[in-house]
């Protein structure tokens, strides 16, 4: 049998009812087309979410209170040891066992933070804004510096300076008409401080970075917010470390740990009460969520391709007994099961992959319609979506094809051409 001179027939056919073709094709469309847009908008949020965490620093680990258990994320659980041990807040004298060299080799700088919302005022306006408490090395650790003015010195952390370092955000609700208010006054939950400089503008992520205002860590310690632990000491919320490169993150997370545990008497056949994560890790489980938010979505896009099967499986049921003389003339002069078998098949599989292609188009453009309504997002069309589309398209076809061109390819010549 002719497999070109099948799909010609099978295209003539589809052009003779163009109505019927493309209503009967429309589940299809919907459903490919949805499928290939969803998959965009999924690759796409893996894409951002990747170039934002790059977009934080480079070889980063970051060390957080608590620990997150087997069972999804809960903090202060275990890690599926003997025993769970309670979150214990970081404090200051973690922080300078971490920057021990001796002790920890694979790391080159430590930025441990505090951050708390609080209320800025200044020239008669007011904004509600997340201020951090930090140390010098945030800047290199971030890789973002003031685009005038200075940062926080090692001088600010030692006298416990009132000075404060102004996100872009910040500087636009407090000064709307100086971009630049290097020397002005702002207070901070009442509490007078002096602007050293305006950080460069950072952009959006999962949340406008540039709504931020930064302290000296001693400052947000002593001064703004009460951050004593019962041994005396400071806490701090997290810890960023930077290692000293991309091969070696691996042996600082654990000399990291090694070092934590030490200093909070953990024994041997305790958990700890820390976690250690490393930007892989944090992209690991956002791919993972948005992975499966993807499929989930993409199965309920598939409905409409099992709809769109049902409506190519009804089509050539009528074609059949439209086309019954047809199928007994042909076996009359010779067409065999077989070759009655695979005309109708291929008809209902060029059929779905038509609609396929439609609605790869179709989906593609809606990715394109996602990018441009989002702001900074990028919806990605693989080739890999484009090549599952088409075969799911054409295994519907044949799915839904199969039993009508049995059935025509069981027609007895002789009933076929009495019929009527």
């Amino acid at each position: 049998m002719n497999i070109l001179e099948s799909i010609r027939v099978a295209l003539r056919s589809l052009a003779a009812n163009k109505l019927r073709s493309v209503l009967t094709m429309l589940g299809i469309i919907i459903g490919v087309g949805a499928v290939i847009t969803l998959m965009a908008a999924g690759e796409g949020v893996q894409v951002y979410i990747t170039e934002q965490f790059q977009g934080i620093g480079s070889n980063l680990l970051f060390i957080i209170p608590g620990t997150f258990n087997g069972g999804g994320g809960t903090m202060g659980g275990g890690m599926g040891g003997i025993r769970e041990r309670p979150a214990r807040p970081m404090t200051m004298s973690d922080v300078a066992a971490l920057q021990d060299p001796l002790r920890v080799p694979d790391v080159v700088r430590v930025s441990p933070q505090m951050a708390r919302s609080a209320t800025l005022v200044a020239a008669g306006r007011q904004a509600t804004t997340q201020v951090t408490g930090v140390t010098p090395d945030y800047a290199p650790v971030r890789n973002w510096f003031p685009v005038v003015g200075e940062f926080v010195s090692a001088q600010d952390i030692e006298s416990r300076a009132r000075v404060v370092v102004l996100g872009q955000t910040v500087v636009e609700s407090l000064f709307p008409d100086n971009p630049y208010p290097v020397g002005e006054a702002v207070r901070i939950n009442g509490i007078p401080f002096t602007v050293i400089g305006v950080m460069a503008e950072k952009g959006g992520s999962f949340a406008d970075e540039d709504d931020i205002a930064f302290v000296p860590l001693t400052t947000m310690q002593a001064r703004l917010f009460s951050a004593r632990t019962a041994s005396g000491d400071y806490s701090v919320s997290f810890i960023l470390a930077e290692a000293v490169s991309e091969d070696r993150m691996d042996e600082a997370a654990e000399q990291i740990r090694a070092v934590l545990r030490d200093q909070h008497d953990i024994a041997f056949e305790d958990d700890d009460d820390f976690t250690v994560l490393s930007q892989s890790d944090i992209l690991q489980t956002f791919s993972q969520i948005t992975g499966v938010l993807t499929i989930f979505l993409g199965a309920i896009a598939g409905i409409s391709l099992l709809v769109g099967g049902i409506g190519i499986m009804n089509i050539m049921l009528v074609s059949v007994t439209e086309r019954t003389r047809e199928i007994g003339l042909r076996k009359a002069v010779g067409a065999r099961r077989r070759d009655v078998l695979w005309q109708f098949l291929i008809e209902a599989v060029t059929l779905a992959v038509v609609g396929g292609l439609i609605g790869i188009g179709l989906g593609a453009a809606g990715a394109q319609i996602v990018s441009m309504l989002v702001a900074d997002f990028r919806s990605v069309v693989t080739p890999g979506a484009v090549l599952l589309a088409t075969t799911v398209s054409a295994l519907v076809g044949l799915a839904s094809g199969l039993y009508p061109a049995w059935r025509a390819s069981r027609l007895h010549p002789i009933d076929a051409l009495r019929y009527e």
